[in-house]
Order: structure tokens, then sequence, then C-alpha cells
């Protein structure tokens, strides 16, 4: 944990008092306190970027002090991380139908296009991930094994709902989901870095939109003649 030098004052002491969880239901409580953290947390991410958010805005957005914040996370990289794995189970819930089963075939290939119009809303969350995959590229960085993980992750999401389009018939028995995996998320990738250099000249959700149309013709079943 960081040396944190500001002296807590009796005003703080008193809020996070206030706050405390008594032991009854402290265990449900410090999640609820937990929760808040980090949806507050990806708000200041996504409005300032990781270097021009600050623990001292985070804290009071959360009401609490900041002494009683690294009491939940230790410093902002490791509530940053916290922040990521939040933002990824939420984009998972796109992902799913309302029985909660995984997306496949055209309506997984569809989400992704919503996703990337998503992302083209919070500039700040997405030059966040684009700075960390390019920052975690060295083996000791501390979210190298984050940056491999979400890869592999959305590699495999897009790779099965492939294969699920395949056994259902949508998708021709000869494409190669792997292969079609590692395309749509270099072009997802590669259009980030271009979008948040000149937004005003790249569509980002247009152009993935194209291209996820043009490979879902590429590899969608014909009707036997």
């Amino acid at each position: 944990m960081p040396a944190y030098s500001e002296t807590v004052t009796t005003r703080e002491k008193g809020r996070d008092a206030a706050t405390r969880p008594r032991r009854g239901g402290s265990y449900a409580v410090g999640r609820a306190r937990r929760a808040r953290i980090l949806h507050v947390a990806m708000e200041e991410f996504a409005e300032n970027g990781y270097r021009g958010a600050s623990l001292a805005r985070i804290a009071e957005r959360a009401e609490l002090s900041q002494p009683g914040l690294l009491h939940h996370f230790r410093n902002k990289e490791e509530l940053l991380a916290a922040t990521l794995d939040l933002r990824d189970e939420m984009d998972a819930q796109r992902f799913v139908d309302a029985d909660g089963t995984p997306l496949t075939g055209i309506a997984a290939m569809e989400a992704l296009v919503d996703l990337v119009e998503r992302n083209q809303r919070v500039p700040g969350l997405v030059q966040l991930f684009t700075v960390l995959s390019a920052e975690s590229a060295t083996a000791d960085h501390p979210a190298h094994t984050w940056a491999r993980t979400r890869y592999r992750r959305i590699r495999g999401f897009i790779g099965d709902a492939i294969r699920g389009g395949v056994t259902s018939g949508e998708f021709r028995s000869d494409v190669d989901p792997e292969a079609h995996a590692f395309r749509l998320v270099a072009i997802m990738d590669g259009l980030q870095q271009q979008w948040l250099l000149d937004a005003e000249s790249v569509d980002m959700a247009a152009v993935f939109g194209a291209y996820l149309h043009e490979t879902l013709d590429m590899i969608r079943a014909r009707p036997a003649s």
C-alpha cells in the first residue's frame, strides 16, 4: 500500500464511522460499498482518463474519505484493474439472451457492432483500454496477464459464436472460427486507435459495422441449389 501522508480529519473520520457497517450486515454492506466505488471510478476514469483520475475525487463521489477508499483498493492501479474487470463483466451481458444463454451466430456478431457503438460514447475508457493494452505488452507489466487473458477471452467468445453459427446452419461449415476471431479483434483495436487520434475523421461503429457485414456475407451459409 502506498504511503498516505494526508492527516485524516475529524470530518473524514465521522464520515467513515457513519458509513461503517455493523457486524450483522458487514459483508453485504461492504460489497455494496465496493460496487459503488467501482461504478464511481468507472465514471471518473471515463471522464478524465487514468492519469487525470483522482483517488480523492473518486472517494468524494463515493461519499468516503480517501483512507476509506484505500481500505477497499490499495492504490489507483488496483482500482483500475477492478474497474476494467467490471467493465468486461458489463460488456459480457450484451452477449447473452434473456435466459442468460450466450448468443451465437449472426446475433452474436451484431452484438459486436452494438459494443463498438457504446465504446464511442465513452472515449475515456476506450483510451484506458488502448493505452493499457499497449503498455502491458512487456511481461513484467502489472496488467500483462489481464490484457493477455482479455484478448483470449474475446477471441474465444467470437470463435465460439462462429462455431455456434456453423452448428445452427447460419454459417458455412468450412469457416475458420479462430482466423475470423483474430481479424475482428484486430479491426476493432485498429479502429479504436485511429478514432482516438482523429475522431472527426473516423466513424468507428460505421466502419466496423461495414466490415462485419462483409464478413457475414462471406461466411453465411448459402441455400442448396
